[in-house]
């Protein structure tokens, strides 16, 4: 019987400006990686439960790190009236909607995720609506019929809410992270942006020493 391949945790939130800009370097990994390990989502929750909007120096801050991220990755952003007035940064809609499609379709979780990350940044749509969730999920072929009742369900909230609770059990508090399971163990393989030349390395040792 052969062996599960053990599992490379990618923890992110859609509406994380570093995750974004590490989407080109989780893409790659998958490509490359796949034949070794199964490369699953977990999302890990950045602002969920955000009820009030910025005031306008958090938001000049955060806007200063997405010129970082713009800086260190070239991943695009349209800056140009982003965060506006009243704008409410819960991530949990996004973190939840990510945990719906894998409810419903997991094959499609990781063009999902990138599709709410390329609206959120790129088309300045609001990713904490229902509506646009929805509609992006209708892009990828998932009927709004399918979606929706998921998405309200009581057990997508609980498992989007579980996932934050055990990223934080993992003490993991900056995505995006990657973490391999395999068996009972865990291990953390980088937390924070890389590009994939370090992260070939730091992945390729671990399946080394693994035997994987």
């Amino acid at each position: 019987m052969a062996m599960e391949k053990p599992v490379l945790w990618y923890i992110a939130d859609p509406m994380c400006s570093w995750c974004w800009g590490f989407a080109p370097v989780i893409e790659n990994i998958r490509q490359e990686y796949s034949a070794f390990l199964t490369v699953k989502i977990m999302p890990g929750g950045l602002r969920p439960g955000t009820n009030t909007p910025f005031l306008p120096e958090k938001r000049a801050q955060i806007l200063h790190h997405w010129h970082s991220v713009h800086t260190t990755t070239g991943q695009p952003f349209t800056f140009e009236n982003a965060l506006p007035e009243g704008f409410i940064y819960d991530t949990e809609p996004a973190c939840r909607g990510v945990v719906s499609v894998s409810l419903i379709e997991p094959e499609k979780v990781f063009p999902f995720f990138a599709a709410i990350q390329r609206a959120f940044y790129v088309g300045q749509e609001d990713v904490a609506q229902l509506a646009i969730l929805k509609k992006l999920a209708v892009d990828l072929g998932i009927p709004e019929s399918r979606f929706t009742p998921v998405f309200q369900s009581d057990e997508a909230k609980q498992r989007t809410l579980a996932g934050f609770q055990r990223v934080a059990q993992w003490g993991i508090s900056g995505f995006p992270a990657l973490v391999v399971e395999s068996g009972t163990d865990r291990y953390l393989i980088t937390t924070g942006y890389r590009p994939i030349e370090a992260l070939r390395q730091l992945l390729d040792t671990w399946l080394q020493q693994h035997g994987v």
